[in-house]
């Protein structure tokens, strides 16, 4: 080994807190990097590649059947900026029963010949493409779960016709829930109803504003009013990458605070290095090291903890993005998805490249120092830097190693003001971690709707006779065969329970839900359609921007739904069910996570021509003010028995893993940070106490008993932490302000002021304390050092 590697060597040995910090600095930095790095590059990634190998459609349109011509239709391929399209095929909305699988939601059916083509090559994934009338092909997003072989029967179509699934399939867009050959159309499709698709793609299509722009070019030659729906590729990918853009803003928020953490911790550990070794690089450049060596030699000491470091952080930034990738993979038929070399590789080199920088810089002095000048100095520092706040300190009425403590960070301001850095990125990171979760409350508060005290949820849907079988049952699982008690136990009357609770003493607000299956023109999928009978709007539903329904005819949506349908608060849309379409007008917009925001909420009058008898039905009860909820629902579950239903005490969902994974890993991301800013205070005021060792040694002699020398070194870091705890709050909020409506935008939801206004000044004060709380868990070691120290063996030190 050179002797440089020697001195490198040795540096890192004898520094070992310094050494310890500069790692987890860098492990932290790391980690954050490459799990927020990674996610950014996989997150499009399946769509992306599905996309192209797919040819998938820039846009799919439907237009109505009795208002356009497959003629006139064909001739819109010719249109201004359309570079390929296919189609028109005939497309229809049923609803499907499945006897393995049970009922489905509406979905829409396409013929189509084949799954080839220029525009939306639908990819096979099980068995083949229906080649004869009786055969279907079902999508992998469908609403119905079936395998080849299974039976799918349309009891509400004229005849009741039963056909035969013989493939699975996935459209990249999303243009269909399932193919038939265009011969079998006309038996899917009732009378008066049915449409055509057609599928473009286009020379610029990279905007929202380039698609419209081709969807206006496609329609302008067409009759007025043929266009019913559309939908863009953006929206289907914005969809994709939902999961995972979610976590991007928040990934990108802790990444910076690590990076620039760590270039502080760097630079003051370094810094420190120098100012404490000056004689040390007095010596080394007596016996012939060039400014230069010097200056590698502080880089190295730096490097090699930083080195390992980022190998760790590299390994938990892989072992943190397992479950966000999991969820990633899924998409578009990719069984797994790995972090992509290249983004370890940049994070790598970007992270040790900015850590030889700053060392270097902060090394610079040492390489710049006369060696008569470092031999002739020490390492205490100057007697008379902060003389001046200790005199004021003094004149306090204040214990004496109060005082003295008080005063002893304008003896070192680079150093406090160091430490204050690493404090100050610690409380930012409490700040936001405890916002994001009161945040991330609200939202699962939105989603579950719990603010009804007693709930009566709907009974299980009648899925009729069941033999057992391969095939899945109602909820997804097995099928468990014939239930030998269905017969016994009653049906549920919903008018019966209306009015047992109605009856019921102690009871307050009351409404009830019943959920369909709907389809929206443009929309290739089925969307919930809940329908209240009575006033839902305190039920816990969020409103974001609007109002929420007074009257028939009206509805509420939430942000996902406005956004894939092209439509506002204003706005109408219709529903197409088994029955008559409904035309809604959305009055608001509210905050619903739920089935990818793909709902819509009105009155149950609405619904009564297309559904005139909505029977899985939940009831929401509010009970009256003095009333126990669990007494209320014990004497109501006594009048319901005899219905069949069952009343629960109503509470919050629990929540998905979505919520719980962004939980864990900003805790863990928190504590890292929090351990990394602990451990920098620690540095300097070990450095600080190691300067001051024949100072303490003075006053041991003097007097000063262990637990007033703990007192001082433990106040010396007071004024540091509660002025960066101070600061680190509203930046903290102010992140969290910033990160918030981010993640939000990425899954395509707009937060109303109660999920980002969490904090209250209750809860500031505490977190303005936090910095002190830091600086005093990490002054907590070298306090207790000091106050070891033998008197005479610290007066005898240099």
């Amino acid at each position: 080994m050179s002797v440089l590697g020697k001195v490198v060597r040795s540096g890192v040995g004898r520094r070992r807190v310094q050494t310890l910090v500069i790692g987890l600095a860098t492990m932290m930095a790391v980690a954050a990097s490459v799990l927020g790095g990674s996610l950014l590059v996989v997150s499009g990634a399946p769509f992306d590649a599905a996309f192209t190998r797919q040819h998938g459609a820039h846009l799919s349109m439907r237009f109505d059947a009795a208002e356009v011509s497959a003629g006139q239709l064909s001739k819109s391929k010719d249109a201004a900026g359309v570079s390929g399209a296919a189609g028109p095929f005939r497309t229809a909305t049923v609803t499907p029963r499945s006897a393995g699988a049970g009922p489905g939601g509406p979905m829409t059916v396409v013929g189509r010949g084949d799954p080839g083509g220029d525009v939306d090559e639908v990819a096979l994934l099980d068995g083949r493409w229906p080649t004869r009338s009786g055969e279907i092909a079902l999508s992998s997003d469908a609403p119905l779960l079936a395998t080849p072989g299974m039976e799918v029967a349309f009891p509400d179509l004229p005849g009741g016709p039963t056909l035969t699934v013989v493939g699975v399939a996935r459209s990249v867009t999303r243009t269909a829930d399932a193919w038939v050959v265009p011969s079998q159309m006309p038996v899917l499709t009732a009378p008066g109803k049915g449409g055509h698709q057609m599928l473009y793609r286009f020379t610029d299509a990279g905007t929202a504003d380039r698609i419209t722009a081709g969807g206006e070019a496609v329609t302008r030659s067409l009759p007025p009013g043929a266009a019913v729906g559309e939908q863009s590729w953006l929206t289907v990918k914005k969809s994709a990458e939902r999961d995972t853009a979610l976590y991007v803003p928040f990934l990108i928020a802790f990444g910076a605070l690590g990076l620039v953490m760590s270039v502080l911790i760097v630079g003051n550990v370094v810094a420190s290095a120098v100012g404490t070794a000056t004689r040390r690089i007095g010596v080394l450049k007596a016996v012939g090291f060039t400014p230069a060596q010097v200056i590698r030699a502080y880089v190295g000491q730096a490097l090699i903890p930083a080195a390992a470091g980022t190998v760790l952080g590299v390994l938990a930034g892989h072992l943190l993005a397992v479950p966000v990738l999991a969820e990633a993979g899924e998409v578009y038929g990719a069984s797994s998805l790995a972090i992509a070399p290249s983004v370890d590789l940049a994070v790598i080199a970007g992270v040790l490249g900015l850590v030889a920088v700053t060392a270097c810089a902060s090394a610079w002095r040492a390489g710049r120092l006369r060696t008569v000048d470092a031999l002739a100095v020490g390492r205490t520092a100057s007697a008379g830097r902060g003389r001046w706040a200790a005199r004021l300190a003094g004149r306090l009425p204040l214990p004496q190693p109060v005082a003295l403590g008080l005063g002893r960070p304008f003896a070192r301001p680079a150093r406090a003001l160091a430490m204050g850095a690493a404090i100050l990125f610690g409380a930012v990171a409490v700040t936001f971690t405890v916002g994001m979760s009161a945040s991330l409350g609200q939202v699962m508060k939105a989603k579950a709707h719990a603010a009804a005290d007693v709930v009566v949820p709907a009974p299980l849907p009648d899925f009729g006779p069941q033999g057992p079988g391969p095939g899945p049952g109602p909820q997804g699982g097995p099928n468990p065969g014939p239930d030998p008690g269905a017969e016994e136990r009653p049906k549920v009357d919903p008018a019966a329970v209306a009015a047992a609770i109605k009856a019921a003493p102690g009871t307050g607000k009351y409404y009830s839900a019943a959920t369909v299956r709907s389809t929206v023109s443009g929309l290739t999928g089925a969307v919930d359609v809940i329908a209240f009978t009575g006033d839902a709007s305190w039920g816990g539903y969020t409103m974001v921007s609007g109002r929420w329904t007074d009257k028939p005819g009206e509805a509420v949506v939430p942000t996902p739904f406005l956004t894939a349908t092209g439509t506002r608060v204003g706005d109408t849309v219709t529903l197409n069910g088994p029955a008559e379409p409904v035309t809604v007008r959305v009055v608001g917009e509210v905050l619903d996570p739920r089935n990818d925001g793909m709902r819509v909420f009105t009155d149950v009058s609405t619904l009564k021509a297309a559904h005139p008898d909505l029977t899985e039905t939940s009831h929401h009860i509010a009970v009256a003010s003095g009333t126990d909820a669990t007494a209320y629902a014990d004497a109501l579950n006594k009048r319901l028995a005899p219905l069949g239903a069952t009343a629960q005490v109503g509470g919050l969902d629990a929540g998905g893993d979505m919520v719980v994974t962004l939980n864990a890993l900003s805790m863990t991301l928190t504590l890292m940070l929090v351990t990394v800013a602990g451990l920098g205070v620690l540095n300097g005021v070990l450095l600080d106490t190691r300067e001051r060792v024949r100072e303490l040694g003075v006053h041991k002699a003097l007097g000063m008993t262990p637990r007033q020398t703990i007192t001082m070194v433990i106040t010396s870091v007071v004024v540091t932490g509660l002025v960066a705890g101070a600061l680190g709050v509203p930046l903290g909020v102010a992140l969290h302000g910033w990160v918030l409506p981010a993640m939000g935008d990425s899954v395509g939801l707009r937060f109303p002021g109660s999920v980002l206004a969490v904090y209250h000044g209750a809860q500031l004060l505490p977190l303005a304390f936090g910095g002190l709380v830091i600086a005093t868990l990490g002054a907590l070691l070298p306090a207790g050092w000091a106050a070891r120290a033998r008197a005479a063996t610290a007066l005898r030190t240099e």
